[in-house]
């Protein structure tokens, strides 16, 4: 039946044989989906009149944010600037640490199969593990304050960054790395001056990349006791002080709108 509505297409080699197009499974993928969506939909009950109908109260919220209260900056600069140094600490020290990690990722360089299976297991175990759980748990083992903090975007860095390392480094070009093993140098040395070469600005385009995440997810860590900016949003929206909230959003999106700028200008640079 399908075949009499959607024939196949033929060609004749010039062998004799002949060639049939394989059928397309869009029809069939796109009914997945619409089944899929449709049990989620159920699931989750999603309503988009009760969407449409309570919208309203997003623009009555953020009209009370608007003028933002001015003289309430000085109350925000230092808890953004603990943001910004432990974003960029974490970052730091997270795409270190992501360096030798991937090393041991790699399955082209590492030959042990065992300690590669187990590094990509833990950086995957990482990854599945939300930076404000990690933040949580960094919260309850060394108490609150933005040292919490920046150990859970430290942790965050090493998944990420360590994650597409070692992406890149497998997919690196392995003829210096093998010239260089027959001349007598060891894998590390080998792997120090063939390969991480290769892959270094994408290492550090990356690295880039994620410290711009991570400033914006050190903003929410202080809903948990991480500290930085999170901590006086929290305070302020509990409090239902929308104007104060403006004033700590506005230099929220300023500074993240500048780092993301002066990133993606040396971002560029690299690639």
């Amino acid at each position: 039946m399908y075949n009499k509505i959607i024939p196949s297409k033929k060609w004749t080699l010039p062998n004799g044989k002949v060639v049939e197009e394989k059928r397309s499974k869009t029809p069939f993928i796109f009914f997945v989906l619409i089944v899929a969506t449709w049990f989620s939909v159920q699931l989750t009950n999603f309503d988009m009149q009760t969407i449409i109908s309570e919208a309203r109260q997003f623009w009555i919220i953020f009209a009370d944010m608007i003028p933002p209260t001015w003289s309430y900056l000085p109350e925000v600069w230092q808890p953004l600037m603990d943001t910004i140094k432990m974003s960029l600490l974490g970052s730091i020290i997270g795409s270190i640490v992501a360096i030798p990690v991937a090393y041991l990722a790699s399955s082209n360089i590492v030959l042990f199969k065992p300690i590669v299976v187990l590094t990509k297991v833990f950086l995957s175990i990482l990854r599945t593990l939300p930076t404000l759980v990690s933040a949580l748990i960094a919260t309850l083992i060394f108490g609150l304050g933005t040292f919490a903090g920046t150990v859970a975007i430290f942790l965050f860095t090493v998944s990420y960054v360590g994650k597409l390392l070692y992406e890149q480094i497998e997919d690196a070009d392995m003829k210096p790395f093998e010239a260089m093993e027959s001349i007598g140098m060891t894998r590390r040395q080998a792997f120090r001056y063939a390969i991480f070469p290769q892959v270094l600005p994408n290492f550090l385009s990356t690295s880039l990349f994620c410290f711009e995440g991570n400033v914006r997810y050190a903003a929410i860590l202080g809903y948990v006791g991480a500290g930085g900016i999170g901590l006086l949003l929290d305070e302020n929206i509990g409090w239902r002080d929308y104007t104060n909230v403006g004033m700590i959003l506005f230099m929220l999106i300023l500074t993240v709108y500048i780092i993301e700028t002066i990133s993606e200008h040396f971002r560029k640079k690299l690639i």
